[in-house]
């Protein structure tokens, strides 16, 4: 027999027909005389029924067994509404066991009561699961759609090489021991940057690759230590033909998978963003947005937010409207506990009732700056008014992470929207206390603005960028940049971030000597596929769109790696294990 139909294929139109079907029970009724059981694969299920003339050669048959069945098509009686195929079953005539099956360690359907561990364990059979299934189905049409896409504006898909030299600059790097050059190391790609810019310098213009990217670093919900992106690199362009080209893209695969006409991306400078929602990647499906009350409290006698003022500090706040009887005294104390994760030292908080004001600060504060408070914010009955006095950055994170929270506990935000943010112009630097330096924010080869590069030596802090990252629904979907495409430009960089022009040579000295030979301005984004997929999706966990993730300690629990060697295989690399 061979297969003539998936199991979510067959309809009310094709009563009568005979039909061969195979797949895995997925589950087995029995009803006397007959037997249901549905029979699954990637596409669906479809309802059999086995009459007395051949339901004994399925006494033994249990979930998961593997079926090949002859049958008609016919008309179902008790029609399922549920079930794309529920219109229809097959009566069977013909049936061969395939093969058989152990009971699953765990429940092979969307409702598993598995715990994680587990089904990462047994994760070809996690896979059997049709919701994953779909979200699998579902990243193989958004690869597919980017292709055609980029191929038909003239994008060229490029491989480029797996095992690399280690440029050390951000995150950890994978090495990869060479047997043949003795104490020598590749690096796994943490993405193609280097070799996507050399190919604009080869002058190939327009190229893309569905690469794979690999980070040693902490794991967290919307993150793996090995992850693809869309790597897009263009020649001779600014940042509005390279924002072109990705809304391009996005409309094609939301309008073709969501049935979703996105509308105008909004465009927020770094800056600005931080200011109004603590955060460069806000969820911006929902208001809420901090406000800035330094001119309230410039005169204030509450000595703790005027020390705040008097170090250069902030005071921020977000409004809660309509709310302040939903906040007991114990809900509001565990939002303290949530602010210091953020490096807060506290959060102080106002109730605007009948009786006017009430609060951790009600007290403290003048009646001129209450009355401030109710105009500025615009404050009406049952409103609630949390404040973090702080430094600037400590008091915008922990008031953005606390607004995003509140968004989802208090229901604000619409599910099914879909918010698109360009946030622009990002620092060119960051302090790093670990390094007691100043670090690239986005890496050494993004051109900082044209009128900010007087400040790459004296004025690091103020320097901005030509770096922009594209935000969906709270999430980083992609960061890119203008790259640098001068060579004193790109030795001012380096010197700024304390590389000598020795170390610079040693870590990207082929890249430099690519330089000197005609390099076009160019610029590009990294897309993140798997954080794509995921919000098309609809789940909130990584893990739900890639086939065979890592735990959060980067391990995989079925392949039990990493794992150890054997002592052959290390002296053929001439290493050996420090205890």
């Amino acid at each position: 027999m061979r297969k003539t139909h998936t199991n979510g294929e067959l309809r009310l139109s094709d009563v009568g027909k005979k039909v061969v079907l195979e797949g895995w029970v997925a589950k087995r009724r029995n009803f006397g005389a007959l037997v249901f059981v549905d029979l699954r694969d990637r596409e669906g299920i479809t309802q059999l029924v086995f009459d007395e003339t051949i339901s004994s050669q399925i006494v033994d048959v249990r979930n998961e067994y593997v079926l090949c069945v002859e049958g008609d098509v016919v008309e179902r009686q008790d029609k399922n509404p549920n079930l794309a195929t529920g219109d229809i079953e097959i009566k069977v005539t013909s049936v061969d066991i395939v093969n058989t099956a152990e009971t699953t360690p765990l429940i092979i359907a969307d409702e598993t009561d598995a715990l994680e561990d587990t089904r990462l364990k047994y994760r070809y059979l996690d896979l059997r699961r049709p919701c994953l299934q779909k979200n699998l189905m579902l990243r193989h049409k958004v690869t597919m759609l980017t292709r055609n896409y980029l191929s038909d504006h003239g994008f060229l898909e490029i491989e480029t090489p797996i095992l690399c030299k280690s440029t050390p600059e951000g995150a950890r790097d994978y090495l990869v021991p060479s047997r043949i050059s003795k104490g020598s190391f590749y690096a796994l790609p943490q993405s193609p940057q280097i070799y996507k810019q050399l190919l604009m310098i080869a002058g190939f213009e327009k190229y893309f690759q569905i690469a794979r990217c690999f980070r040693d670093e902490d794991l967290r919900a919307d993150r793996q230590p090995e992850f693809t992106q869309i790597d897009i690199e263009m020649s001779f362009v600014e940042e509005e033909d390279v924002f072109a080209v990705v809304e391009g893209l996005m409309r094609e695969i939301f309008s073709k998978l969501k049935n979703v006409e996105l509308p105008a991306f909004l465009r927020i400078p770094y800056v600005e963003c931080m200011r109004r929602f603590g955060s460069d990647k806000p969820d911006i499906r929902f208001g809420m947005e901090l406000q800035l009350l330094n001119d309230v409290f410039a005169n204030t006698g509450f000595t703790i937010f005027q020390n705040i003022l008097n170090q250069g500090g902030e005071v921020n706040a977000i409004v809660v409207k309509n709310a302040a009887d939903q906040f007991s005294r114990k809900r509001l104390d565990k939002l303290q506990e949530y602010v210091r994760i953020y490096g807060a030292k506290a959060l102080s908080f106002l109730k605007y009732g009948a009786d006017g004001f009430s609060g951790s600060i009600a007290k403290a504060i003048s009646e001129q700056e209450k009355n401030a408070l109710v105009e500025k914010l615009d404050i009406t009955a049952n409103d609630l008014i949390l404040f973090v006095a702080d430094k600037r950055a400590i008091s915008q994170t922990a008031l953005g992470a606390l607004r995003v929270k509140l968004g989802h506990e208090l229901d604000l935000i619409d599910q099914d929207k879909f918010a698109f943010l360009w946030v622009t112009n990002f620092p060119m630097f960051e302090y790093s206390e670990e390094e007691q330096r100043y670090v690239a924010a986005h890496h050494p080869f993004t051109s900082p603005n044209l009128e900010d590069i007087d400040k790459l030596k004296e004025d690091k802090a103020n320097c901005y960028s030509r770096a922009y990252d594209l935000v969906l629904n709270g999430y980083e979907l992609l960061s890119g940049s203008i790259r640098i495409h001068d060579q004193k430009l790109q030795e001012q960089v380096f010197e700024a971030i304390g590389l000598s022009k020795e170390e610079a040579k040693e870590r990207f000295g082929f890249f430099l000597e690519a330089f000197r030979y005609g390099t076009p301005p160019h610029g590009g984004v990294g897309i993140g596929l798997e954080r794509l997929v995921m919000i098309l999706a609809g789940t909130d966990n990584i893990r739900d769109v890639v086939a065979f993730p890592k735990t959060a300690s980067a391990s995989d629990l079925m392949s039990e790696a990493p794992s150890g060697v054997d002592k052959k295989q290390l002296d053929e690399l001439h290493i050996s294990i420090k205890e």
